[in-house]
């Protein structure tokens, strides 16, 4: 996969070169390129932003360096040695964080990790000139994406997210691609329940056992118990998952299981 991420801080991205991102990157499996907003800027302040037409608070960034910008990245490479790109190859897909956008799930990355190129266009100040979206959709699918509710100074940390989040579910990224499918919102992984519990060696640390069954051998019930924990952990942690699970997923087990988390979490609620 080859991602170009644009940003006006390309010093921003350097934990791309670190663990398992660093690590594909050197192995040819990712193909990260960051680039500066700024190279295409011809002033000598390197202005990437005006006051907003039709007044208020703030600065817009401008469509002439993110046009350029934009029209470089995504060019088809010609060399002497490579003819042009045909129009029938993939080309990329344009991506804008923004706390405007669609919220941002494991299943928009399960989608995103399948396209062969993807383009990062991390904005700041009040954002871009919805001109640059514009000219950019008669060229490339655009998708706007947030990773919360909330507003970021600029695209860069919302990109890192995203980045990792699809990076690892490529094949050859995670040492073990199991973990992938028993995270916490995988496609299909234990009806959209989050992960339980999870421990290693020693057997007992300051006093503290691991859960004797995990040490059993009998993997029925660590697997019951591993979904015991998950049904416990939404309870507690996102209640309104629950309610997109179908009520034939649940059999009597995992009613009873979730009648004693409610009524913990309902007992801790009171005593706060």
């Amino acid at each position: 996969m080859r991602i170009d991420i644009i940003t006006i801080f390309p010093d921003y991205f350097a934990p791309l070169e670190l663990s398992l991102i660093g690590k594909a990157r050197a192995a040819g499996i990712l193909d990260i390129r960051v680039h500066d907003l700024r190279s295409w800027t011809y002033d000598r302040h390197k202005t990437v932003d005006d006051t907003p037409y039709g007044g208020g608070p703030g600065m817009v960034m401008k469509p002439e360096p993110w046009g350029e910008a934009l029209d470089a990245v995504t060019a088809p490479a010609e060399t002497a040695a490579a003819p042009p790109v045909p129009p029938a190859a993939p080309g990329p897909r344009l991506i804008l964080p923004a706390p405007s956008g669609v919220p941002f799930t494991q299943v928009h990355a399960e989608r995103l990790s399948d396209e062969p190129w993807l383009v990062f266009a991390c904005g700041r100040y009040e954002g871009i000139d919805a001109r640059v979206v514009d000219d950019a959709w008669e060229r490339m699918p655009v998708e706007e994406l947030s990773i919360g509710d909330y507003v970021l100074a600029g695209g860069e940390s919302a990109t890192l997210v995203m980045v990792e989040t699809i990076s690892r579910l490529m094949p050859g990224v995670l040492g073990n691609a199991d973990s992938a499918v028993q995270d916490s919102f995988a496609p299909g992984a234990m009806e959209n329940l989050l992960e339980g519990a999870v421990y290693t060696k020693p057997p007992v640390w300051r006093g503290r056992e691991v859960p004797p069954v995990l040490l059993s051998g009998d993997h029925g019930a660590v697997d019951r118990w591993r979904r015991d924990e998950a049904l416990r952990k939404t309870a507690r942690n996102r209640p309104e998952l629950l309610r997109e699970i179908p009520e034939n997923h649940l059999d009597q087990h995992d009613q009873d299981v979730l009648r004693g988390a409610r009524l913990q979490v309902g007992s801790e609620s009171v005593a706060d």
